[in-house]
């Protein structure tokens, strides 16, 4: 039960947050403000979730008309000086990051004395994440799911407090400013927005807001569209006039980004050949709904139909397996095997009977069993993560997954509200691969099968990057090699820049299906306006994460320097990191606050939903086939590519059999599979994202049959699809 009664005297109120985007770049302004109105001294601490690749860059407190701005010491000594502080009957405030995810910070108030109000200030930049539809991807994190601890884990964790979200007691605000050298065309949201406001006539520049009464329920996320395509830029900010020369904060730094094209002939062949490995987490939590609304199906009922989807799109001469975790792990065949109708009849039957009723999250000792495999030559393996993100050992699991990165591709989905953006970020990061986030009204097939896409088209090899600039200019590259390259998916590189010039250029080579490559980008080296810090902090937050990565390898050796480089850079900086803490003390007040300190531990918003709702709402993958059209058709699928004409068809067409019978042609299977598609080109457009690998599949199918049925079928579903369409 949850102390209604306790909650009420949550000394934090409410929380506005302030978001400028500039571009792809974000700067988030949150504001906590809190009173104390209780009769007793409070220590509050909020343990909240913030995007993982953030770099919190300024920490302050305004006590009356005091204000205390915090600076960045490492993290034990930190937690001391508030410890120290506090004892002293002095006002202390501190801001560290989960040393298990940087997706986690813990923020503490201490010695709030009764009736005195506070207001923390929080900032942090971050770069937006490109769509598959071309959208910037901003995500406020509000929901904190409680993060699963494996049983044999015996480090520290942060302590979460969590209520359903109706029981938060405190309010949020929230409000967007948006400029970009390109016309804004749209602002999306799975949140209630007001109505975009534009500032200037060329809708460069317009603001929106978070419609009042936010429930808490989930993650605001805002999906930001410009009107003309990415373009590759380069932007060079100015160097810090305080900061020493030489330093990272005291030379220009340039943030490149980068949107790779390649050639539609290479884009247009599909791999015939790949080893898929599909990881389904079955914990108790995937039985929730993939938003809180109760008409929404749970994420384990989305996850089977995205199996279905999976499998029907594999291409002919792959090999594949299965394999699903909670508490522990289950694979459906004991190593990966060839692709066949026997082997995908096999899994779907297995598919058919999943549910969320595997316990815990223990996703480790899975991937250990997945990488412990040899690889099948001539098979690349491409490892499909499907999870709601909930684990405790986030950094464990993507140093794992980097360890193996030679050996594989991993595509990450994090499912539902409070997905960890670390873990899921991390993995395809680390994997060469790509994240995808299915929340809200999202359907996960469509994303699902972008990413089987991207898995589908030839690797991009032999990737490297080269600087033109004139002698008296260096360039140090702060961001790691980069892995991997997709179509339309933006890469970003960060140098610090050390010189005086007008022009530079860079230049990135790759070979893709064997044809080298290069992208190459001119650019000008004056800093650019009104940046700030930006660009120095981002780049900062790069080689931080890169260093904290290598020290976490190393950990044990004889050379102990790189905690020590990533402390060093950190304070330099301003900007966090899990060696690191903001830490402010109010040594202005000479009173002493007197008594002993109550704690308050603030909730945090985390999904709830009863283990009897979950049971009653879980729809099996059959029921689903027999109620949706498109499901029942794609699960009639050979694994060839092609439909057999039976009553099944016919009843998924929408027509009887005997219709489907008498205009038929001599060859029966070649009949059905026109029918098939014919359908999902005439009907089913608005899904295209979701079956056209395993449409493209039948359409090679029938070119090799020589088949010329189409139209004929167009006269049998009313419809007027044109040859070319189809593929043939």
């Amino acid at each position: 039960m949850y102390n209604v009664i306790l909650f009420l005297l949550v000394p934090l109120k409410s929380i506005e947050v302030e978001l400028e985007v500039r571009d792809h770049v974000a700067t988030v302004v949150s504001t906590l403000n809190y009173e104390n109105k209780e009769d007793k001294p409070l220590e509050a601490v909020f343990v909240f979730p913030l995007p993982g690749d953030a770099a919190v860059c300024h920490f302050s407190a305004e006590i009356g008309k005091t204000q205390i701005v915090a600076e960045v010491k490492e993290k034990q000594k930190a937690r001391e000086e508030y410890d120290d502080a506090l004892s002293c009957g002095q006002q202390a405030f501190l801001l560290e990051e989960s040393d298990r995810s940087p997706d986690i910070f813990s923020l503490s108030v201490g010695s709030l004395p009764p009736g005195e109000s506070a207001s923390i200030r929080l900032e942090y930049v971050t770069e937006l994440a490109v769509q598959a539809d071309d959208g910037l991807r901003f995500c406020l994190p509000a929901v904190l799911n409680p993060r699963y601890q494996p049983q044999a884990s015996n480090s520290f964790s942060i302590q979460v407090t969590s209520v359903p979200a109706s029981l938060v007691p405190y309010s949020l605000s929230f409000s967007a400013r948006v400029s970009s050298p390109r016309p804004i065309s749209k602002v999306e949201s799975n949140c209630s927005l007001d109505p975009l406001q534009y500032l200037n006539t060329d809708q460069t520049q317009a603001t929106v807001k978070l419609a009042a009464g936010h429930k808490f329920d989930r993650d605001v996320e805002l999906l930001i569209y410009y009107k003309d395509a990415h373009q590759p830029t380069a932007v060079v900010e100015a160097g810090q006039a305080s900061a020493e020369p030489g330093s990272l904060m005291g030379d220009p730094v340039v943030m490149v980004s980068l949107y790779p094209e390649f050639p539609q002939s290479v884009m247009s062949s599909m791999a015939s050949c790949g080893e898929f490995v599909f990881l389904m987490d079955r914990s108790g939590s995937m039985g929730c709904h993939i938003t809180n609304s109760m008409q929404q199906e749970t994420r384990i009922s989305s996850a089977r139909d995205t199996l279905l989807l999976l499998l029907k799109s594999l291409p002919m001469g792959c090999y594949f397996n299965i394999y699903s975790f909670g508490s522990g792990y289950e694979h459906i065949f004991p190593k990966s095997v060839e692709y066949s109708q026997q082997t995908m009849e096999e899994a779907l039957k297995t598919v058919e009977q999943m549910e969320a009723n595997l316990g815990g999250t223990e996703i480790l000792q899975p991937l250990k069993h997945i990488y412990s495999q040899p690889c099948i030559p001539n098979q690349p393996r491409q490892l499909f993560v499907f999870t709601d993100g909930e684990v405790g050992n986030t950094k464990e699991v993507i140093d794992l997954v980097k360890k193996n990165s030679d050996s594989h591709r991993c595509f990450s989905f994090g499912i539902g509200e409070g997905a960890s953006s670390a873990l899921i970020n991390g993995m395809a990061k680390e994997g060469g691969g790509h994240a995808q986030f299915i929340t809200g009204t999202d359907r996960m097939q469509a994303k699902v099968m972008q990413s089987l896409r991207f898995a589908l088209q030839p690797a991009v090899v032999d990737i490297s990057v080269t600087w033109d600039l004139p002698k008296e200019v260096s360039v140090t590259v702060l961001s790691p090699p980069i892995k991997t390259l997709f179509q339309g998916q933006r890469s970003l590189i960060y140098a610090q820049l050390t010189g005086q010039v007008a022009e530079g250029c860079v230049t990135v080579k790759y070979s893709l299906a064997g044809h080298p490559s290069e992208n190459q980008l001119h650019f000008s080296l004056r800093p650019a306006e009104d940046t700030g810090l930006t660009v120095h902090r981002l780049g900062a937050r790069t080689l931080i994460r890169s260093l904290e990565m290598d020290e976490r390898e190393s950990r044990g050796q004889q050379d102990g320097g790189v905690k020590e480089k990533v402390v060093k850079l950190s304070v330099q900086s301003g900007v966090s990191s899990s060696f690191t803490a903001f830490i402010a003390v109010n040594k202005d007040n000479s009173e002493v606050i007197q008594g002993p300190l109550v704690r308050r531990n603030i909730p945090t918003p985390c999904e709830f939903i009863s283990k009897e709702k979950t049971k009653t709402l879980s729809v099996s993958l059959k029921v689903k086939i027999a109620e949706y059209p498109l499901l029942h058709l794609v699960s009639l699928q050979e694994a060839s590519g092609c439909w057999l004409l039976d009553p099944a068809l016919a009843t998924a067409l929408g027509k009887t059999n005997k219709e489907v019978e008498t205009s038929k042609p001599e060859k029966v299977d070649l009949w059905a599979t026109i029918l098939a598609l014919l359908w999902l080109h005439a009907f089913k457009m608005d899904a295209k994202d979701e079956w056209e690998l395993l449409a493209m599949k039948a359409a090679s199918w029938l070119r090799a049959q020589n088949g010329k049925c189409v139209d004929a079928g167009n006269v049998l579903l009313c419809c007027s699809v044109r040859k070319e369409a189809l593929g043939l």
